[in-house]
């Protein structure tokens, strides 16, 4: 395979290693642990896996030399820079236990495991993936993992291969399904541990003992360069509006990191929309008045940065969403039976007033799309909303009618983009790949103390690799209940941009200003070799985090 001279210096980087994990380790219990709600109701789905202590790795003097062991990892979910040096760390973790010990990788996800689809992951294979972008070394998948038909046919694989221990690398829905999973084993004593490591690009899936999940700091990198590249575009052309959407439907973690690094003049984020009780309209009216604002002092363009998910976030799109699908999973075969005029009609018909007002208020494509698209559960794909154009849109509307009143005398233009994929496969960051080889390692190191239904935790995150804190903590510990597909069910808790976090808190306390004046900051491409300060730097969000501790 034909590489890059970048691809070829990369190949060569040794990622930095948390001082303890360059030697023996012994883990050190702390206290029992509690789930973050609904205790009693957690506790008792999880029997054997609750209550478990947070672990933390110690220089180990008197080491025992280790047995070999086999070991058995899944991609799972959404692709997410770094994932490589998630299985290169556990590889050479469980070769320093014993040099006989084998990996076992199932491909294309957990669809693998249960259908007994894997291989061996050799040195050779291992060398060649080695600080790279991208799932492809076995590939990922979406399966969920919660039947026990399913545990128990992935139990003949691993009973199969000799594998001891099962690695699962995914997000906050793969590691519940790693928990449930450590949990069964552990019910039946088959012998296997299951343990889970933090990832997903959106940055939902963290707490104090994971203080962020792997691939955040790349793709973050990647959308700020972007922006930063529009930005100065805009800068210099002065006459375009840019919508930018960005990827991040449950939470606005990126959308925020993006702004805090590039500056621009509107960052909508969603879990604000959602406190303030605000309407669409609200949201248009405060991008229009900036726009108009912007205007009078002779400028005619900007930057506007919109999380994926802001649909759901509005309290009447959401209600409109919720009545939507109800209705067309009741009616949908009479539905699907009219043309698109008798459509629109039907569905006002049949919406209670206020939602009923809410959807005549949508650009009619976008009042389609909620119609049309559905996911497999029959839930509308706000994915698939074009919601940076939708506001454009209304924006533009908008600005007619505050012309027409004297209010804006400015001309308004408007180009559309959507980040997403450009950021999920990139090469690490230097950040991201020393993060997750220390994910990989420590998850060996887990495997080697015997447990399961433990998180591989790095934390220390702010200071330089070699101070950084490994250990595990329980899955079970970061869980609440939730209603899933009408049935209330065991999750980790998505973890939401806090509104009295620092990280916002400083956003808004600066947002005024960059919305009139042009404070546009240029990131640039991510750095791999040259100074710590610019090649090693955690996120913005980390880093305030830190500060306010």
């Amino acid at each position: 395979m034909k590489k890059s001279a970048l691809q070829k210096a990369r190949a060569a980087y040794q990622p930095k290693l948390p001082i303890v994990l360059t030697g023996a380790v012994k883990a050190v219990e702390g206290k029992p642990t509690t789930s973050v709600a609904d205790q009693e109701e957690i506790q008792k789905l999880f029997p054997n896996t609750y209550g478990l202590p947070e672990l933390k790795f110690e220089k180990n003097p008197n080491p025992v030399p280790g047995k070999p062991i086999n070991v058995g990892v899944i991609l799972s979910g959404g692709q997410a820079p770094g994932g490589h040096n998630v299985i290169c760390g556990l590889f050479d973790g469980i070769k320093k236990i014993n040099r006989d010990s084998r990996l076992f990788g199932f491909t294309m996800g957990p669809g693998g495991f249960v259908d007994h689809k894997y291989i061996e992951l050799t040195a050779p294979i291992i060398d060649e993936y080695r600080n790279t972008g991208g799932f492809d070394i076995i590939g990922s998948g979406r399966t969920k993992l919660e039947k026990k038909e399913q545990f128990d046919k992935g139990l003949e694989i691993l009973r199969e291969l000799n594998i001891k221990a099962l690695v699962i690398i995914g997000g906050d829905d793969s590691n519940t399904n790693a928990a449930i999973l450590a949990e069964y084993y552990k019910s039946i004593d088959a012998g296997v541990q299951v343990i889970g490591c933090p990832k997903t690009i959106d940055g939902a899936l963290k707490n104090d003992l994971i203080e962020t999940s792997f691939g955040f700091d790349t793709a973050t990198k990647v959308y700020s360069e972007v922006i930063g590249n529009i930005q100065r575009d805009c800068n210099s052309a002065k006459k375009y509006w840019h919508f930018i959407k960005l990827m991040g439907r449950s939470a606005s973690h990126i959308a925020l990191e993006c702004g805090l690094q590039t500056q621009p003049n509107i960052c909508i984020i969603s879990e604000e929309v959602e406190a303030k009780n605000m309407t669409l309209q609200q949201v248009v009216n405060y991008i229009a008045d900036i726009v108009a604002r912007r205007a009078a002092e002779g400028n005619n363009f900007g930057t506007v940065l919109i999380p994926e998910g802001l649909i759901e976030f509005i309290p009447a799109m959401k209600a409109l969403i919720a009545e939507l699908n109800d209705l067309l999973a009741a009616e949908g075969e009479k539905f699907a039976a009219l043309n698109h005029a008798e459509q629109r009609r039907f569905v006002l018909e049949h919406l209670s007033p206020a939602n009923a007002e809410t959807y005549a208020s949508l650009p009619e494509g976008v009042a389609r799309q909620l119609t049309l698209d559905r996911d497999p559960h029959g839930n509308v794909q706000v994915s698939l909303i074009e919601t940076e154009k939708l506001l454009s849109e209304m924006v533009a509307k908008r600005l007619k009618e505050m012309k027409a009143e004297g209010k804006f005398t400015g001309k308004f233009s408007a180009q559309h983009h959507f980040f997403g994929y450009e950021g999920r496969c990139a090469d690490p960051s230097n950040f991201d790949a020393d993060y997750c080889y220390a994910l990989g390692y420590n998850a060996a190191c887990l495997i080697e103390a015997g447990v399961t239904g433990y998180m591989s935790s790095v934390r220390n995150l702010v200071k330089p690799a070699i101070q950084w804190i490994a250990g595990g903590i329980p899955i079970t510990m970061m869980m609440n209940m939730e209603r899933r597909h009408g049935e209330m069910k065991p999750v980790i808790q998505k973890a939401l941009v806090r509104l009295d976090g620092a990280p916002f808190q400083k956003f808004a306390s600066q947002r005024d200003e960059w919305a009139i004046n042009t404070c546009y900051v240029y990131p640039g491409p991510i750095q791999y070799f040259g100074p710590t300060e610019v090649c090693d730097q955690p996120t913005m969000t980390l880093r305030y985090e830190h500060q306010a501790k």
